[in-house]
């Protein structure tokens, strides 16, 4: 059963994001447009504690900004690259920036997170190349890389990882994905009944967000943006935490058989009536349980 926290969070998050249903995708298009030319530049460090103290964070250009954050009081042993979610149109956000310091701090890594362009401006070709690259560049530093996302980045950083096997890049020591977006097909009938249960996201937006991104139908079930129809085989060790509350979790279910059929090492984690995303929320012990999930996965130890 959730703990008294997460049935908060259920309840705030929703409220405090103004999450609600569609009513037209014209309308939407240009509220997230005008959004967007809102947005101030760089990376927002608002919640997490002490950073400028603790963190040295320099800007690669990708084509689009890359921020590469390192500790300034510790080793780096490897290098966490960290994909944001946001359903492809929102950016980079505090509590994206807070739990990838965290497990940062955790694994012994530095941090890059990129800050990819956003639908609907921009599609999935416009930065896809780009990311894999830099993402092989890492791979090839001392440590390696750890791939890791939530929602929307927890599906684009397969898709990377897909990517990275088929040009023949170093690839990832490990793939950590919080309720990933990995189906825009939306091929899972069950999707649309676990709308009903679902406070945060929308069928409808999830629709929408998914034409933005993918630019065109027939793009729609591509490796790069619904790797989970993708050859799943030859990925490095990899890690899915979602729960059962949440639009998104019938397209996780579906990439933990397709990864079994292919024999790749997933390890899934089903948490019964949780939120998406809920591995990286703040406060609940939930969160407290998938953060020590992950992190021993990363270090080799038995997840529980």
């Amino acid at each position: 059963m959730p703990s008294v926290r997460h049935q908060l969070l259920a309840t705030v998050i929703p409220r405090v994001r103004r999450s609600r249903e569609l009513e037209d995708e014209q309308v939407e298009r240009a509220r997230v447009e005008a959004w967007h030319r809102t947005l101030a530049p760089g990376l927002p460090t608002r919640a997490v504690p002490r950073f400028a103290r603790r963190w040295d964070v320099t800007t690669e250009d990708l084509g689009f900004p890359a921020y590469v954050l390192t500790p300034r009081t510790r080793p780096v042993t490897r290098t966490l690259y960290y994909i944001h979610g946001g359903a492809f149109m929102a950016p980079i956000d505090p509590l994206h920036v807070r739990y990838a310091t965290r497990l940062a701090d955790a694994i012994g890594a530095r941090v890059v997170m990129p800050d990819y362009p956003l639908a609907p401006e921009h599609t999935w070709a416009d930065c896809h190349d780009a990311l894999v690259a830099d993402a092989g560049r890492w791979a090839e530093q001392d440590g390696g890389v750890v791939l890791a996302g939530d929602s929307a980045g927890g599906g684009l950083a397969l898709a990377i990882a897909i990517s990275m096997r088929e040009r023949g890049l170093t690839p990832a020591t490990h793939l950590v994905m919080h309720a990933p977006w990995v189906d825009l097909t939306t091929s899972t009938p069950e999707t649309r009944e676990v709308d009903a249960i679902d406070p945060w996201l929308f069928f409808g937006k999830l629709q929408a967000y998914a034409a933005w991104w993918a630019g065109s139908p027939d793009d729609l079930g591509r490796p790069e943006v619904s790797p989970a129809l993708a050859d799943l085989s030859g990925l490095p060790p990899g890690i899915v935490l979602y729960g059962t509350r949440d639009l998104l979790h019938p397209g996780c279910r579906l990439l933990v058989r397709r990864a079994a059929e292919a024999g790749w090492d997933l390890t899934a984690v089903e948490e019964p009536a949780l939120i998406h995303v809920y591995g990286i929320l703040p406060f609940a012990p939930e969160a407290r349980r998938a953060f020590g999930q992950v992190v021993a996965f990363v270090e080799g130890r038995s997840v529980g």
